[in-house]
């Protein structure tokens, strides 16, 4: 007797898509190379494979509690400019800083002189001051000018202390201002690309303090989810517990998992980077819509879904026109020409037929309807609003 032997590819160019599953499995089905056992669990696995949420990290969802960074900011000068510094005359600040620094270093000047200084600027220099940091590491700064200053690019900052929110000095900055942008002008015209009044100094600051991080009181850590879900949370739990031991992870709440950690420092970081590098299935988000009214925006996520309904929008325009007349005098009269204006004033409304908009389970369809009403952005927040408040929008408005 011959033996039949049956092969199964796991190329991924064989089902490029969950939907065509079902037709290429009934096809290997009539040929006979995939018994129909097997048929009907490929068919069910492929045909939810696009749907499947894909995997992330520990780390890209959740965050240990206690570490973070810390905000420096200092009050600094920029010196070097090419006469683009502020005008000290409508900048006082700017001079007293300079008479201050003057002092320091040796020169003393009356505080009633009058100085114009065109190539310093007075800025502020801010910086986060990332966890684990120690004495002597370099971090970037970003410098912002606070003046009337017209460019800061080719300045050098002037040593800046930074401080936190103690007031402590926790950093140095100094160095030369990296500035991503151009300009130039002659003759009453300007040309600017990119911005002139904000720079970066990499590896531009010293730390000078540290600040303590503890990994966890005790025996446990704790880690912080990015948002609220209690699904993304039993998931993670499960995971946690299913890789690390049971009992292992212990949810508190929708947000925060507590973890029972090695006690030891080196035992516990590489537990914590086992931990932080676990792959987890979030759960789907809620349907939501971002509403930015200011720029008409309008983001929504693959949840969103509506209801079939009406919609009727009519647009109100106003049109002011005003048209100078001028009345000119007869000759040798003796009278003055005068100039009016003649205003034309109208008002258009334009009526907006009562349209159907069909039903939609998926993002595609959501689009295709809310696109068939024809509404430019600005409309478009109004009708969102409108499919809200009637039931017919099944996702949370969220407006910016």
């Amino acid at each position: 007797m011959k033996r039949s032997t049956t092969t199964i590819s796991s190329s991924p160019a064989r089902f490029s898509r969950g939907g065509d599953a079902p037709s290429q499995a009934w096809a290997a089905r009539k040929s006979g190379s995939v018994p129909a056992s097997l048929l009907a669990v490929l068919a069910c696995v492929l045909a939810f494979a696009g749907n499947a949420p894909a995997a992330e990290r520990l780390k890209d969802l959740a965050s240990v509690q206690g570490v973070r960074n810390n905000q420096l900011v200092g009050y600094g000068l920029v010196v070097g400019l090419d006469g683009t510094g502020d005008q000290t005359t409508q900048t006082p600040f700017t001079t007293q800083s300079i008479i201050n620094m003057l002092a320091q270093l040796g020169t003393t000047l009356p505080t009633t002189q009058s100085m114009q200084l065109k190539n310093v600027a007075a800025v502020m220099v801010t910086a986060n001051l990332p966890p684990f940091a120690r004495i002597g590491q370099q971090i970037d700064v970003t410098v912002s000018s606070m003046g009337n200053a017209k460019s800061l690019r080719g300045g050098t900052l002037i040593m800046t202390p930074l401080k936190g929110a103690d007031g402590q000095i926790y950093a140095q900055a100094q160095g030369n201002l990296m500035v991503g942008g151009a300009g130039a002008q002659a003759g009453g015209s300007r040309a600017v690309v990119n911005h002139l009044l904000a720079g970066r100094i990499v590896s531009g600051a010293t730390v000078e303090r540290e600040v303590p991080t503890a990994l966890g009181a005790g025996p446990y850590i704790h880690y912080e989810m990015a948002s609220t879900d209690f699904g993304t949370m039993q998931r993670a739990v499960e995971v946690i517990n299913r890789e690390m031991g049971q009992g292992t992870a212990q949810a508190l709440d929708g947000r925060v998992i507590r973890v029972n950690a090695p006690e030891d420092v080196d035992t516990r970081v590489a537990f914590m980077g086992r931990l932080e590098n676990l792959e987890i299935n979030p759960a789907r988000t809620m349907a939501k819509v971002i509403v930015n009214p200011r720029t008409g925006s309008v983001v929504m996520n693959q949840m969103v879904s509506i209801e079939s309904c009406a919609v009727a929008h009519g647009s109100l325009s106003v049109t002011v026109n005003s048209d100078p007349q001028v009345s000119q005098p007869n000759p040798l009269s003796g009278g003055q020409t005068v100039t009016t204006r003649q205003a034309d004033i109208s008002i258009e409304q334009s009526g907006g037929a009562l349209m159907a908009v069909k039903a939609g389970a998926n993002l595609s369809e959501v689009i295709k309807a809310i696109n068939a009403l024809g509404a430019n952005p600005q409309d478009l927040l109004s009708i969102l609003q409108a499919m809200k408040a009637a039931g017919a929008l099944r996702a949370d408005l969220e407006i910016i």
